[in-house]
């Protein structure tokens, strides 16, 4: 117990940052990583419990105290290794996962003090390994001759390619973009998760034996059934949901008002953001109004504010305590000088004689009681409309399924929002053979609660390939 005592009372690990002046108009990553020196203290935090809840609240259930006592011995391969057991993407997770809500969300120093900074010590393994060079890369079983399709390169699909790579498939992943990583690289902003992490973690997979084939339109340029008739054995759907949601408002149509995922598509994967080397149109304006406050609302502030902005608000029909972000992202945007408008919502959008946005109308709401959500549900305030100016708004109120794949497989069955229907505990669809899994079945959620998706779809993929349905 003394042993515990004392480790409660060694303060957690502060990662060191850009200054918010600073890169609140520049698109480096903002947390700068932690030195040798600091990882090891921080994992000397851990209990090293023989129960450990972290990995329960794990969707992929890393090791965690397993790679963190290799990273408190000043083994930094052996981290590595023991994250590449369960996990094909640590710099990733260690960047944007929600760890304050899992894994370090159960772990018992957070009981009485401060969780042990499980995000950054993972972060931090992949980094070093990234730099030195280390660490060796999970066993391949021998080949077994059977061939998966994984279509989409977000980060369910990546997963699925690498578990199941490693167990002795031959895998391609097909990806309609002319990059890989899904939404890791056309929605999450360099300054959160640099690119090229990004495609170190995908060269790791090729290294594997992956293949991967970009430009790549599964639903028109070939379709599944196709896939099969070409020799695949089975077949991984993980497209994410791509679809733009807007409001249905008055003046939504205005040159002006885009959806967040085109917005930041053009600023991410078309690297606008490096204009003029990339000569990658996008409005950036003055007066920028981002709808919404989940991540991607705050990765559209944010960028607005880095393209130039003098003035960024975020527009949310509820109070502070019901806005969806990462803490740690809303705390980020604050302090970059993003301003919260809470409990607003938009009602009409205004434009000039060329059609071209120039404010919007909106209603001062307050907080009735809960709905199905468990939030409390924002009632309008009557007569209570005011008007904010602005010439760009981002709509950042979810994404849909987009329907191109599924329109080409109509043996597949779809709820009522477009969503693949998929088994939670395989990812098995109603389709023989083929799997799905991530945003596509669930409808926008977390990179991990994806990654959780394909481990579970690699699992049951692999017993009907070498078992059978």
């Amino acid at each position: 117990m003394a042993g515990k005592d004392k480790k409660i009372k060694v303060p957690r690990a502060t990662m060191p940052e850009q200054a918010p002046e600073v890169r609140r108009r520049n698109f480096m990553e903002v947390p700068l990583g932690l030195t040798d020196e600091m990882a090891m203290t921080e994992a000397a935090r851990c209990l090293q419990c023989k129960k450990p809840a972290c990995v329960e609240g794990c969707p992929v259930s890393v090791d965690i105290p397993g790679f963190i006592q290799k990273i408190a011995d000043g083994d930094f391969s052996g981290a590595i290794e023991r994250l590449w057991d369960k996990n094909a993407l640590p710099a990733v997770c260690g960047r944007v996962c929600p760890q304050e809500i899992q894994c370090e969300g159960n772990c018992i120093l957070g009981k009485k003090g401060s969780s042990v900074a499980i995000g950054y010590l993972e972060r931090f393994a992949a980094d070093k390994a990234r730099e030195l060079g280390t660490g060796a890369l999970p066993k391949v079983a021998e080949k077994t001759g059977k061939k998966v399709a994984v279509i989409g390169s977000g980060p369910s699909g990546l997963t699925v390619a690498g578990d199941l790579v490693v167990k002795g498939h031959d895998v391609t992943i097909f990806e309609a973009f002319h990059q890989t990583g899904g939404v890791l690289v056309y929605g999450i902003p360099e300054f959160r998760l640099p690119k090229d992490i990004v495609a170190a973690e995908v060269a790791t997979l090729e290294k594997l034996g992956v293949k991967i084939e970009l430009n790549s339109v599964v639903g028109s340029t070939v379709t599944i059934d196709e896939l099969f008739e070409e020799g695949f054995d089975a077949a991984y759907v993980g497209v994410g949901a791509g679809l733009p949601r807007f409001m249905n408002l008055p003046g939504e149509n205005l040159i002006g008002v885009f959806s967040a995922n085109e917005y930041l598509t053009r600023a991410n994967l078309m690297k606008a953001y490096l204009f003029p080397e990339y000569d990658t149109p996008i409005a950036r304006g003055k007066n920028v109004v981002v709808l919404g406050a989940g991540n991607v609302a705050m990765d559209a502030a944010r960028t607005a504010m880095r393209l130039g902005a003098d003035s960024v608000k975020v527009v949310y029909r509820r109070s502070r305590e019901e806005m969806p972000a990462r803490a740690e992202e809303l705390h980020h945007a604050e302090q970059e000088g993003i301003e919260f408008v809470l409990l607003t919502n938009p009602t009409q959008f205004f434009g000039n004689d060329e059609g071209r946005l120039t404010g919007m109308e909106c209603l001062k709401m307050e907080l009735g009681e809960p709905d199905e959500s468990g939030r409390r549900r924002p009632v309008a305030i009557e007569g209570s409309e005011y008007r904010i100016d602005c010439d760009l708004v981002v709509v950042s109120v979810g994404a849909k399924a987009n329907p191109l794949l599924t329109n080409s497989t109509p043996d597949i069955d779809l709820n009522r929002w477009g969503n693949i229907v998929a088994d939670p505990a395989t990812g098995k669809t109603s389709k023989k053979a083929v799997w799905a899994g991530g945003d596509i079945a669930t409808g926008m959620a977390t990179v991990i609660l994806a990654m959780g998706a394909g481990r579970d779809a690699a699992n049951s993929i692999h017993d009907y390939l070498t078992i059978g349905w």
